[in-house]
């Protein structure tokens, strides 16, 4: 039987994976196999650029701290995993999906988005939506457009007045 302190120690590990699953909005697992030390820096840099990070835990340990919250994701904890997260619902999924086009070694396994498991296909669709920026970018333009039309048919309202 283990002793207590690697209990311990495999405890605060479980936690340390609850904490960042319940504070995250957008967790992937993935499989990292054959990235290179240089890839990997790049990967992680691209994550913390769009406001998440991603962290090595061992699959029990992970499944443990997934069955602690009810998320059965047991079936995606074959092989090498990594857990992507971010405050951001979409930002490590785009990542990791821009990530993989260019490095085939990484493979997206299963997310979890405002507490809902999605499958690959899910993940692939969730990734072709544009960021918050770009939406909001696109809402704003939507807007001008509507205002722009009101101005100069008022405008041209005045005109007809005079």
């Amino acid at each position: 039987m283990a002793n207590a302190s690697i209990l311990a120690k495999k405890q605060e590990v479980i936690d340390e994976i609850k904490e960042h699953i319940n504070n995250a909005n957008g967790v992937v697992l993935f499989d990292y196999r054959g990235l290179t030390d240089s890839e990997a820096k790049e990967l992680r840099r691209a994550l913390r650029n769009a406001g998440g990070d991603y962290k090595v835990y061992k699959n029990t340990l992970m499944a443990r701290a997934l069955n602690d919250l009810n998320i059965n994701i047991d079936e995606s904890l074959v092989g090498p995993s990594a857990l992507a997260y971010s405050s951001d619902q979409i930002a490590p999924i785009k990542v990791l999906t821009d990530f993989a086009k260019k490095h085939e070694s990484v493979i997206l396994k299963v997310g979890i988005v405002d507490n809902e498991i999605t499958d690959k296909n899910k993940l692939a669709s969730l990734a072709t939506i544009p960021s918050r920026d770009g939406l909001l970018t696109m809402l704003a333009g939507g807007m001008i457009g509507i205002v722009k039309d009101l101005s100069i048919c008022l405008d041209l309202y005045s005109k007809d007045k005079e």
